[in-house]
């Protein structure tokens, strides 16, 4: 499940939304993103992301440190739950610094972000040659025509092989407050995604949220020693399952109130407005 920026394939994909009060920055969102990727291209790759932020800078990309396995312990935490019947999913169509191009270094990606896709193309020099993708035009004007809002992470690399990063784990201040949200179209052939299409999907998704009473979620067991910088964007317990088959293309959405109170049953699979 991802949007590449030329042929590749990613499995093992596991996604997490959670929303937090933190001391520092008021209410948040944070979004958790693994995966295996395999650039098939015979050149550098990417992963497309559009996040619904306000505003997102560098800073906004989460250390993790010694804890690359942070959404294993939330997916452990859910597993043992017995699998209830497949969830059905509704498909609902439904200034200088906000437009800055930040580049900079994260795992074994080279990351463009935008809050304007269209300035993307022209940020690719900033990128080392060896990670830096051919782009098609196409993709970016679908970014641009229904995803107006968000912010778009291009996370470059140059990996020939398939390899297992470390979490993307990004906090933001988000478009809706109301509503959790997963990026989760999917196309990798590096053009535009066909919302028409069912895809073939094959992960994990989780969801946080410290505002849950004390029987919400399964408890989530992290490394002793993590350290409070960290742990600040985490949730203490999560609900979780992994989905499987064939699923309208689009992301996963929730709203934050229906969360609390029907868990999973209330998450939908959503495309662009």
């Amino acid at each position: 499940m991802c949007i590449s920026a030329a042929e590749a394939t990613f499995s093992g994909t596991t996604l997490y939304a959670g929303r937090r009060n933190h001391p520092d920055h008021g209410l948040i969102h944070v979004i958790g993103y693994q995966n295996t990727a395999e650039n098939l291209s015979a050149g550098p790759n990417a992963m497309v992301l559009h996040l619904p932020a306000v505003h997102m800078t560098p800073d906004h990309f989460i250390d993790i440190g010694r804890d690359a396995d942070i959404l294993e312990r939330m997916v452990d935490a859910v597993r043992p739950v017995p699998a209830s019947a497949p969830t059905v999913m509704d498909w609902m169509g439904d200034d200088d610094e906000t437009r800055a191009v930040h580049v900079f270094e994260h795992d074994v990606y080279t990351v463009v972000m935008a809050s304007d896709p269209a300035l993307i193309p022209a940020a690719l020099g900033q990128v080392p040659p060896h990670r830096r993708p051919a782009l098609t035009p196409e993709l970016f004007a679908f970014y641009a025509e229904r995803y107006p809002t968000h912010t778009i992470a291009l996370c470059c690399f140059d990996n020939a092989r398939a390899q297992r990063a470390k979490p993307l784990l990004m906090w933001y201040e988000p478009l809706d407050a109301g509503q959790l949200a997963l990026p989760a179209l999917d196309c990798h052939t590096g053009g535009a995604p066909d919302l028409e299409a069912e895809v073939e999907v094959d992960h994990w998704v989780l969801f946080g949220t410290d505002e849950a009473s004390g029987l919400w979620g399964e408890v989530v067991d992290y490394r002793v020693g993590m350290r409070h910088r960290l742990r600040e964007f985490l949730p203490d317990t999560v609900v979780g399952r992994r989905f499987e088959g064939a699923m309208p293309n689009g992301d996963f959405v929730v709203d934050h109130e229906d969360l609390l109170i029907g868990g999973l049953d209330a998450v939908r699979r959503v495309g662009p407005a």
